[in-house]
């Protein structure tokens, strides 16, 4: 079993340490950290990122780290902006945010939880101000890809809440223990304008649906929905979900909902 600092590694909460401080320098370089700015971080772990966080005039910085011997190294960092929760992030009260907001999120996240995590900031954007993650490579692409293989329900879903760039890709040989794959930094941003859908909920389920196969027609996908899609064109219904725009399926919805 592989150990760092001393403490075994647990596969299970998919534990790779950011080493290469270059990439923590590009985490920092893209969000303002000023006297006003309270950070979150996901997963302290060594406390790599933390310390960088702290060297710079901060607010305070709330850590949430769920293996408890690295909790108790993250709280032998002397500094009193720094609060370390050790608790997964998955359970957290957002109400806790709500008193200092925004927030900014800076995070080196466990591949595993990264989509749960997404939709967790989604339904709490509000408290957000801007943030830069570290993700698998293959998600980062599929997330802010627009059309064509990889596009998918996640991608319109989080680019319809969010403003999203790509920084760095991420070799292995940065983290330990290395990954098999490689990572990208990720910066982005809620919309705070974001326009509202009639019936979101069930236009989303749609979405979803249109998205069930990917490589099967419209038609075939809502086939096993009970949506009235009859009233839709033939040549519409014959398009995958892949061709089409955030704009198209709120006009489908339109049409689907009369």
């Amino acid at each position: 079993m592989a150990q760092y600092n001393s403490i075994h590694l647990k596969k299970k909460y998919g534990q790779h340490f950011l080493k290469d401080e270059r990439f923590i320098a590009t985490m920092l370089e893209h969000v303002c950290l000023d006297a006003q700015t309270n950070v979150f971080e996901i997963g302290g772990g060594a406390g790599v990122l933390t310390r960088a966080i702290l060297r710079h005039p901060v607010h305070c910085v709330w850590t949430f780290e769920i293996d408890s011997q690295w909790a108790d190294q993250l709280r032998a960092i002397a500094d009193i902006r720094l609060v370390v929760y050790n608790q997964d992030f998955l359970t957290v009260d957002f109400e806790s945010f709500k008193p200092q907001v925004p927030w900014t999120l800076l995070a080196n996240l466990p591949y595993q939880i990264t989509f749960p995590v997404l939709y967790r900031l989604q339904a709490h954007r509000e408290l957000l101000r801007e943030g830069v993650i570290m993700i698998q490579e293959e998600v980062a692409q599929k997330i802010v890809k627009t059309h064509g293989r990889g596009y998918g329900f996640n991608s319109l879903f989080l680019q319809y809440f969010f403003e999203w760039t790509l920084l760095d890709k991420v070799p292995p040989h940065a983290f330990y223990p290395a990954p098999k794959v490689f990572s990208r930094l990720l910066y982005f941003k809620p919309k705070h304008d974001v326009a509202t859908i009639a019936d979101e909920a069930e236009f989303w389920k749609f979405v979803k649906a249109c998205f069930q196969q990917p490589r099967r027609t419209l038609r075939n996908n809502l086939m096993q929905t009970t949506l009235d899609y009859h009233c839709l064109d033939d040549h519409v219904l014959g398009l995958r979900a892949q061709q089409l725009t955030m704009a198209d399926f709120m006009h489908l919805w339109q049409l689907l909902r009369k």
